[in-house]
């Protein structure tokens, strides 16, 4: 698979403000909602949108070779990412969470060397580091509070999982179909975190106004499905450390429009992170050869 140094172009700005707004619209959402059930709302929808959209297509599921596939994406791309994550939120505070899971990108790099044979140089790894810490920095001045061990293995684990499951998407890309793929992980995730949610918590508690509704259906349809289908897209076209590498600006996009639309605090930090974001994604990305900042290739193995 091969993308155009436009369409990649154009699909990782798409994915970024698409998980970029997602931030503080989840957020003001949260304030509605208990949040395993919001997770596993939005994710269930998502999968059961993309399942409609798809059912002309039903026979490139196949089932019978590949439920493994999906359940196992299912397992690390939905249930353990969000799922983790929405319980996380609640024991450490949202910037350090934020610093810790975007940990994903380096573990990507990592991984993909170790798993896929990918290349990751010193230049590469350094600019994927600086990314890390570019976050943090962005990140730092809203940590604040009881800092709870447990919320930071549940960031961790987030993390991992998001990498793990991502890596994996990579590897197995070419026996399944991308957009069932995005549909059965959703679905499945989204069944066993409702599950989880109608046990744990209450379908009362839900104030459906405008903001819990925005925030569903965003979510659903734009947060989750179509930009599973972008990220997944671009991770099976091209080298993964390059592709993880932009999500970094995701967060710094997150603390603009709260500080836009929320009225949270502009820093020197902000700043700061930005210089360290802009810089890591030129040294990840950078080649001597090509001047365009992603290129896209298909992987032969």
């Amino acid at each position: 698979m091969e993308l155009s140094r436009w369409k990649a172009t154009v699909l990782l700005s798409t994915l970024i403000v698409l998980w970029g707004v997602s931030w503080p619209i989840y957020k003001v959402a949260l304030n509605y909602t208990p949040p395993i059930l919001f997770a596993g709302m939005r994710t269930l929808l998502g999968g059961i949108l993309m399942a409609a959209v798809m059912l002309p297509r039903y026979k490139h599921i196949r089932w019978r070779q590949t439920w493994h596939i999906y359940l196992i994406s299912a397992l690390f791309n939905a249930f353990l990412f969000y799922g983790l994550q929405t319980v996380g939120l609640r024991y450490v505070p949202e910037g350090l969470f934020t610093v810790i899971v975007y940990l994903q990108p380096v573990l990507i790099g990592l991984l993909a060397r170790l798993w896929l044979g990918e290349h990751l140089s010193a230049r590469k790894l350094i600019g994927l580091l600086l990314g890390f810490i570019g976050v943090g920095v962005i990140s730092v001045t809203s940590i604040s509070g009881h800092i709870s061990l447990l919320g930071i293995l549940l960031a961790i684990a987030t993390a991992v999982s998001w990498a793990i499951g991502t890596v994996y998407v990579k590897k197995v890309g070419p026996r399944v179909d991308s957009y069932w793929l995005v549909a059965f992980q959703c679905i499945l995730g989204g069944l066993a975190m409702n599950g989880i949610g109608l046990d744990a918590e209450h379908v009362s508690s839900i104030v459906w106004n405008g903001p819990y509704l925005i925030g569903l259906i965003y979510g659903g349809v734009f947060g989750i499905a179509i930009s599973w289908v972008i990220f997944f897209t671009l991770v099976r076209a091209g080298d993964m450390s390059k592709v993880a590498s932009w999500t970094f600006l995701v967060p710094l996009l997150a603390v603009v429009l709260g500080c836009v639309f929320l009225h949270e605090p502009v820093t020197i930090s902000l700043f700061i992170g930005l210089v360290l974001i802009i810089f890591s994604i030129y040294l990840v990305n950078r080649t001597s050869k090509v001047t365009v900042p992603v290129k896209l290739r298909s992987s032969h193995r």
